[in-house]
Order: structure tokens, then sequence, then C-alpha cells
């Protein structure tokens, strides 16, 4: 088999220079076409110089080529160049590289002299190993399901047992995901020692995008017995906090669903500006919204605020007084730009809050969006009980489109030993908002950046389901069906700036990967929904 790296034609309209000048991949085996990776986006990107002023001077890369290296690994090699293109004095006579063995994880060499690379000696497509390339192409690759199964026959010693026979999906990777059945009962009366043929449906999770226009950075949350909704809603410019409350997750969504006020705009208390990305969080056994707010003068800050012991979720009167967010010293977390999009995580070691930070925001001094971390104490979760740290900020392409600079709407799930901590880059409200993925081992400390690693490519993009643009600033719940579910902003239209709410369930591949992007008919074929069973009757 062969693999083929290139670059792609920027496109002002729907790819442009940041993107499209960054090593892309595809592969091929015999005369076929090569097929790309990743749906043709970009998987290697040129990472932004910090100045001196700490701001950031953004890269890309011209003519990759690849080659193979002594000890069977490979290497990729690429001209550094400004994100428009145009030379890049600052590398002359160098080249980027990145080293790799399976051409899923890479590791940057940063800049190395251009006569020894390789790259002059190198072409833009070298045969590689027929089961290495496959297993890229598979991890780059769109999962889909391929095959529903259930027991062709089974045993039951009553009609209720029916309910407890599921189906097993099948993927195009290898994984499986047990999904319910809705069993067709007519006709059936169950007789024991009878034998019948009894047909199903299984139950499809999908939800219509959009679920809800106007809103950004949405979260679903349970509580008690219900399901309850907030966001930023922009229909209202982003004044006050607003909660829907349902029996399900799909009443939330309801055309004639009340929108219940819990924190409106209050010039005494300096809330006047920028209700921006509520979340829901249970920290110390106490329900909390975090979010940020400006006062007279414009700059989000983040703060939280409790819900009184006993009282509703959607009564203004039942919260606490916001809190500012504090360091440990009980100074402001800045003072020289702005902070928002704070969220909570939990592991058994420690409790975090992980929140997007700016500064000189608007000014040819702007620093971007870093995403920075810190241990609290969950008695006092307003107040951080470590210095901050710094995750990440946009050095990469895909995180700084055409001057976007952002590391922002960061949020996270646990699972099998590991934290994965979502976060966004790109323009909050275009089609060029994509989702990063930071993982570590939860039993690690947190605050060690060497604890984390980075995404090298979006692990959500307008590339990953048609008809939604600028997918991004998510949140995780646990669905109905015990699944977990991402809730996220996108929009209907390439050129559309208005941000719309969308659900869906997140799956794990054969490998453990979580797969953000999987559209309704990929997680279940609707030509396989149908399915059918004989059921006999001890």
């Amino acid at each position: 088999m062969e693999i083929k790296v290139y670059t792609r034609e920027p496109n002002a309209v729907d790819y442009p220079a940041g993107l499209a000048y960054s090593v892309h991949m595809a592969s091929r085996e015999g005369e076929e076409e090569f097929r790309p990776w990743h749906k043709n986006y970009g998987i290697l990107f040129a990472q932004a110089q910090i100045r001196p002023d700490d701001t950031l001077d953004t890269k890309a890369v011209k003519h990759p080529r690849i080659f193979g290296l002594e000890d069977g690994s490979y290497g990729i090699a690429a001209v550094r160049v400004q994100e428009n293109g145009e030379e890049d004095v600052d590398s002359k006579g160098k080249v980027l590289l990145w080293k790799t063995r399976d051409f899923i994880s890479f590791d940057s060499l940063g800049l190395v002299d251009l006569l020894e690379s390789g790259w002059e000696s190198a072409g833009d497509c070298i045969s590689a190993r027929k089961d290495v390339l496959e297993r890229a192409a598979e991890y780059w690759g769109p999962v889909c399901n391929t095959e529903i199964r259930v027991p062709a026959c089974v045993e039951l010693d009553s009609g209720e047992d029916l309910d407890r026979i599921r189906a097993e999906a099948v993927y195009s990777d290898g994984s499986c995901h047990s999904k319910r059945v809705v069993w067709d009962r007519t006709g059936i009366d169950f007789t024991p020692g009878g034998s019948y043929e009894v047909e199903g449906s299984v139950v499809d999770q999908s939800f219509p995008f959009p679920v809800a226009v106007g809103y950004g950075d949405p979260v679903v949350f349970p509580w008690e017995g219900k399901w309850y909704y907030i966001s930023t809603n922009d229909n209202l410019n982003d004044i006050g906090l607003y909660v829907r409350e349902a029996d399900d997750v799909r009443g939330l969504f309801r055309e004639d669903m009340v929108e219940h006020l819990i924190l409106a705009e209050d010039e005494k208390r300096q809330l006047l500006q920028t209700f921006w990305a509520p979340e829901f969080h249970v920290i110390g056994g106490e329900l909390y919204i975090l979010f940020a707010v400006s006062g007279q003068v414009w700059g989000p800050q983040c703060h939280m605020m409790r819900l009184r012991k006993g009282k509703s979720i959607i009564e203004a009167d039942s919260w606490e007084d916001p809190i500012r967010v504090v360091r440990a010293d009980g100074s402001a977390l800045t003072e020289d730009g702005i902070t928002l999009d704070m969220t909570y995580l939990k592991t058994d070691r420690s409790s975090y809050v992980v929140w997007s930070y700016r500064k000189h925001i608007g000014t040819p001094l702007d620093s971007g969006s870093m995403l920075y971390i810190a241990t609290i104490d969950e008695k006092e979760p307003w107040k951080l009980s470590s210095e901050p740290v710094l995750l990440t900020r946009p050095l990469l392409g895909w995180e700084n489109v055409a001057g976007t600079i952002n590391n922002e709407g960061p949020y996270s799930f646990r699972k099998d030993g590991k934290v994965y901590l979502t976060y966004s880059g790109g323009s909050a409200n275009s089609y060029t908002y994509v989702l990063g993925l930071l993982t570590a081992r939860a039993e690690d400390d947190l605050l060690e950046p060497a604890s984390w690693s980075k995404s090298c490519a979006p692990v959500l993009s307008f590339y990953s389901v048609a008809g939604e643009y600028g997918p991004g600033h998510n949140s995780f719940f646990i669905g109905e069906e015990g699944d977990l579910m991402i809730a996220y902003h996108a929009e209907t239209a390439l050129d559309q700036t208005i941000r719309c709410d969308g659900i869906r369930r997140v799956h794990f591949r054969k490998d453990g990967r979580p797969e953000f992007g999987m559209s309704a008919a990929e997680d279940l074929d609707p030509s396989l929904r149908k399915v059918k069973t004989r059921v006999t009757m001890k």
C-alpha cells in the first residue's frame, strides 16, 4: 500500500489557508484512487511562534514530503510558511519534521536543518506496510453501523421478559454497542409452551438538528427526577440566565417550552452583560451554576452561584447571590483580561476547575484565549487552592483560523481510567469552530501539563456531520438509555452565524476512543432498524 502527503488549495469560502496549508494524508492499494484520511481535513499543523510580547505568530506548511527511517518509522517534513502561504523568513534553511511509526500518533521534532532532514531527497508518496496503513486509515476514517444482531430464538418465563432482549449494533471498526428494542406484542398471548415470531424496532437515540435555534453553549442536566436545559441565550442578547424543565430530554425542546428566568440583569449587583456559558455542576454534594458575567464595563469574569437546599432550580429566589471566582489569596483571577467558560471535574486525586483566560482582547497585544487549570476545595469551590497552570493555547492552525485565536469551552468526562477534556477552537459562531481533545490518566496529577496529551487535529469539525457547520462548545450528560451524550452548538449553513444546539450519542470505537461525530445514520443504519426473533415460552 502507499501513503501520500499533501496540502490543499485554500478557498476563502469554505477551507481557508490556515486549514489548507497543513499536512493531509491519503492511502491507496494498487492502482486505485487515493482515499483521503480525516475526510480530507488536515492532520498535521504547524505551531505558532510565541512572540516576546506573548502574542502568536501563526504558521502553516507547504510542500510536505514523506520518507522511511532506518529504525522502521517514518518521517514527514514540510516547509514552514506564514498562514497565508508566504515565505517564513525565520525558518529559512529548515523544515518542520514529524516522526511516526503508525500514522496515528506523531512526535513533533520541530524545526530541523533542511540538509539533515531527508526532505530534499524525499517525495510526497511512499509504500508502507499494509497492516500499518489499513489501521491508520481506519483510525482517521468514519465509523458506521454495519450490522444489527439479535438472538435467533429465546426462551422466556413471561412476556415482560421480552423487554430484556436487546440488539447488538456492530460497527465498521469492529466495535459494538447494545441498544434497546421496542418489541411488537400485537396478537401474541405468550401462552406457556407456545412459540411465536416477534418483530421489533431498535431504539434510535438521534435528535433532529437543530433542537434549539439561537442558543450557544448548551447543557442538559438531570436533577431529582427532572431534566434541565441551560445555555447562552443569543435570542435575548446574552442577558440573563434562563432554565427549561421537563420530564424527559425531548421535552426540553418542545416549541411551547417555558423558559424560567433565574438570574436577571441587575445594575446594583453589576450583572449587566455577557451572561455566558452557564453550566450545572454538583460540587461537594451541592448544585452550582458556573458562568461568566460582566458589569457596566465589558469584561466577562467567572462566577458561581449555589442552589439553596431543598429549593427548585427554576425559581430565581432559590439561588444564592453569584460569587466571583478568586485565587487562593482572595485576589481576582485576572486584573488584565477576561475569564470565562469555567467547568469542573473531579478525580480520586483532587477536584479541579478549568477555564479560559485572555489578555488584551481586540488589541494588537491580544494573547488569544488559553485554558488554565487549578485545584479547588469543594467546601469553597469559588476559591482556587492552587496556582493556575496553563494547559493549552491556540498554537495550531485549526485552533487559530484567520485570527480567531481560541481555546475555550472546556468540558470533561471520565471513562476507563482516563479523563477526556474537550475544548473549542476557531470562531465561536462560524463554520471554522471545532472541538479539540485533551486526554490524561485519572490517577495522574492534572496540574502537571505533561500528564495531558493533545489531539493533533480536531475531533469534531464541519467535515464531521453533513449539514452541521462549526460544531463546538459542548457538554456531556448520561442520557435516558444510559449512554454518554454530547450537546453542542453549530450552524445550519456555511454562511450562517446563528448558533443552534444539537445532541447525539458519543460512540466508543474498538480501541476505546470516543467518537463525537457519528451521524444518526452512522449510529443506526435505518435499513437495519427492524429486527425479529422467535420466542418460546417455558
